[in-house]
């Protein structure tokens, strides 16, 4: 077997898409944006609501993963950087899960819920500082930013070094 389950193709390109915009979401609009302002209600909805999209997608996907059949690891001839591939693959599922975690503990921490789903009416706490799972958020965000960044560079690696032909793995076509 050459290639991933189509569905888990999907999966993967949906949250190559849904990721980068959270993180951007979050790390740079929200971070910037005043907690007096009357839009960060709606810009805070739809951070959630978008986390909670990629959590239910990461949980689809780990179980695709797992029933479905797909090809044998890559290798690269390296067996410390065949490991790193092994344990940077699952570190994106305990980043991504990581963040839909911290990320809802800050909502409850914060009495978001209410304020942003409920349409409470309650104004937003003055901030969000001090809150120890907004740290975890932001600590998680940046490692999975790292993550993203060393499976991209090994990506380019696999295609232009290795020419293994690795990444069409995960697109479409037949998968034997």
């Amino acid at each position: 077997m050459r290639k991933y389950h189509p569905f888990l193709v999907t999966l993967h390109w949906l949250m190559v898409l849904m990721i980068p915009l959270s993180l951007t979401a979050g790390g740079i609009i929200l971070a910037n944006l005043p907690n007096d302002n009357p839009g960060k209600v709606t810009f805070l909805g739809g951070h959630m609501g978008f986390g909670l999209t990629i959590g239910a997608v990461l949980i689809i996907r780990l179980i695709t993963r797992i029933r479905s059949t797909h090809p044998a690891r890559a290798t690269t001839g390296n067996e410390f950087l065949d490991r790193i591939s092994l344990w940077t693959h699952w570190g994106f599922y305990v980043l991504i899960g990581g963040m839909v975690v911290t990320g809802l503990a800050t909502a409850l921490g914060a009495g978001l819920l209410p304020i942003v789903f409920a349409g409470s009416g309650d104004p937003l706490p003055a901030t969000f500082d001090g809150l120890p799972q907004l740290f975890l958020h932001g600590f998680c965000a940046v490692l999975l930013i790292a993550l993203i960044v060393l499976h991209l560079l090994a990506a380019l690696y696999h295609q232009f070094i290795l020419k293994d032909g690795l990444m069409a793995r995960m697109w479409y076509g037949k998968r034997d």
